[in-house]
């Protein structure tokens, strides 16, 4: 089979899958205007966060699977596919531990100032009176939003540092609450008044784009902590920086609503200039070795199966 590889990708898995006599193109610079050009006669084509619109399939003799090697399937026009019987596979679960272990982090980070600290280090200052103020996490409320994958791996983490976790997801998962520990909320806003700390683990979709906004943060207990390592589009970005500058909210994120293209390493911060408590990473949640190895394998397992009878794993249209 021919496969179009428009993303980062372990060298490891695509010597396996050439071995397997899959014919590979590889070219990680691809993007969604350069993509339609290249896609050629590939049956299969694989990304990670390169965005897939409909301009794509429409170019695309031969294409059967596009494969997400992560989760979120937004960035791909998962209904064209369907239209174009073109299917659309994701790699669920493959990265939880990765994001919930940034997600962590962030929180640990947010809560001792860990970045403020390191920074005054650097130009010689010492202020142990004022860093020596932190709150701690031991007994206090952790509100989750969604209890997927990634949000369940949370809860485990959440649990050893003796927290209290809430959680609200907008599917019905009595059971899966049940067995996580967590006691279920029925609505964002009211695990927001009740929480000290909150993570969002939920898609983007047209339901949740923009879901945490004025109304949200307005909700929340005064100098909690809010952590996006989802969707950057589920956040206002100007709402959240007002919380920040004059609620005293917390915030982590990893993710934002416009980022970088590939080649590209400037980055606009403009919606947080001057919010001084939200830190921010490059949205790497899912990047170690361990979450891309087996995000690789998934997609590897993925391909084998079409390839032997036809069928998709994890297909999502």
């Amino acid at each position: 089979m021919k496969i179009l590889i428009a993303d980062k990708f372990p060298a490891h898995w695509k010597e396996v899958l050439s071995k397997e006599g899959h014919h590979i193109t590889d070219n990680p610079a691809l993007d969604e205007n350069t993509l339609p050009a290249a896609i050629a006669d590939n049956e299969i084509l694989i990304v990670r966060s390169t965005k897939v619109p409909a301009a794509v399939m429409d170019a695309a003799a031969n294409l059967k699977l596009i494969i997400r090697a992560g989760a979120g399937t937004n960035t791909i026009d998962v209904a064209h596919a369907a239209q174009k019987g073109i299917a659309v596979c994701n790699c669920p679960g493959t990265n939880s531990i990765a994001v919930a272990e940034l997600t962590l982090g962030l929180i640990l980070a947010l809560d001792r100032r860990i970045y403020h600290n390191t920074k005054d280090l650097r130009e010689g200052k010492w202020n142990k009176s004022e860093y020596g103020k932190a709150k701690g996490l031991f007994g206090r409320t952790l509100g989750i939003i969604g209890l997927g994958h990634i949000g369940k791996e949370v809860a485990k983490r959440a649990e050893a540092f003796g927290m209290k976790v809430l959680a609200y997801d907008p599917n019905d998962k009595a059971e899966e609450f049940r067995a996580a520990g967590v006691t279920p909320e029925p609505d964002i806003y009211t695990l927001a008044a009740m929480s000290d700390v909150i993570t969002v683990h939920i898609p983007e979709t047209p339901q949740t784009k923009g879901l945490f906004n004025k109304k949200f943060f307005d909700a929340m207990k005064p100098g909690a902590i809010f952590v996006n390592a989802a969707r950057g589009g589920l956040v206002v970005a100007k709402d959240l920086a007002d919380a920040v500058k004059n609620k005293g909210i917390k915030a982590g994120l990893d993710v934002y609503e416009t980022e970088p293209k590939a080649n590209d390493n400037t980055f606009d911060y403009s919606p947080y200039q001057g919010a001084e408590n939200l830190y921010g990473t490059h949205h790497i949640g899912a990047s170690t070795d361990q979450a891309q190895d087996a995000v690789a394998e998934c997609t590897v397992q993925i391909i084998n199966q079409y390839a032997q009878d036809g069928t998709f794993l994890h297909r999502v249209n």
